[in-house]
């Protein structure tokens, strides 16, 4: 996969995306991660990308002119995403980094200052992607999260595609607890049961304490996915539990 990064500040990049696993990622070409500068298509001497808002206002609002040469400049096919980061998009969640992990290319655009010329959003613009309801001074910062969440899904990237299957969300509810050596740590012991060997009691073990997380830290999902009968059976059992202890 391709990743094309429109910003004003391309070195905010270098750290997160040149360590770990997307590092690694790049380097066996599993993705593409490449970011532009906007600034380098802004035609005056002093490579404005930014002016005041028509109609006043605080602050500064990111020009057309260069975002749109630089987008023509990518020469971009229909049907290929333009994704603004943006406090005003969608939630960005588990299923958007699987539909977004289908492309073969992505192009994320980073707003900064009090936002984008609205004629870039009109005309550009196919997603607009928020990470959470609060307010940061740029779209790098998500357009890392989503690189990040994205990559992830794609196959060999992880090593073993179990891995984010297995993730909190994947399946809409949060992970169960993981345990590694050693066994007994400062008196704190593994549970017994993920030392048996049987796979089935410590598969149904995971679920239900994976359906326990969720149902005391969010609950919300609980109502989005659909339950099987062992998991409503599951649910019956924590929350019986959950009332004997208090």
């Amino acid at each position: 996969m391709k990743f094309e990064i429109l910003t004003l500040f391309p070195e905010m990049f270098e750290g997160v995306l040149g360590n770990s696993i997307l590092n690694k990622a790049q380097q066996r070409d599993l993705i593409d991660i490449e970011t532009i500068n906007i600034r380098d298509y802004a035609t005056d001497k002093h490579k404005q990308a930014d002016d005041y808002p028509y109609g006043g206002g605080a602050g500064m609002v990111m020009k057309p002119e260069p975002i749109f040469r630089a987008v023509d400049d990518l020469e971009i096919d229909e049907g290929i995403p333009v994704i603004l980061l943006t406090p005003q998009g969608k939630t960005f969640n588990q299923q958007m980094a699987k539909d977004f992990a289908k492309r073969e290319r992505l192009v994320l655009l980073c707003g900064h200052y009090e936002g984008i010329d609205q004629r870039v959003r009109d005309e550009l613009v196919t997603h607009e992607v928020s990470i959470g309801d609060f307010v940061l001074t740029g779209g790098e910062l998500p357009a890392m999260v989503l690189v990040d969440a994205i990559s992830r899904m794609l196959p060999g990237v992880l090593g073993s595609d179990e891995s984010y299957i297995e993730d909190s969300f994947y399946h809409g509810i949060l992970d169960y607890p993981q345990y590694t050596r050693p066994q007994e740590f400062r008196d704190l012991e593994v549970p017994s049961i993920l030392l048996s060997g049987d796979h089935g009691k410590i598969a149904r073990w995971r679920r239900k304490e994976a359906l326990k997380k969720t149902l005391l830290r969010r609950a919300d999902l609980l109502e989005e996915i659909e339950l099987s009968a062992e998991d409503k059976e599951l649910l019956a059992e924590i929350k019986e539990e959950l009332q004997k202890e208090g």
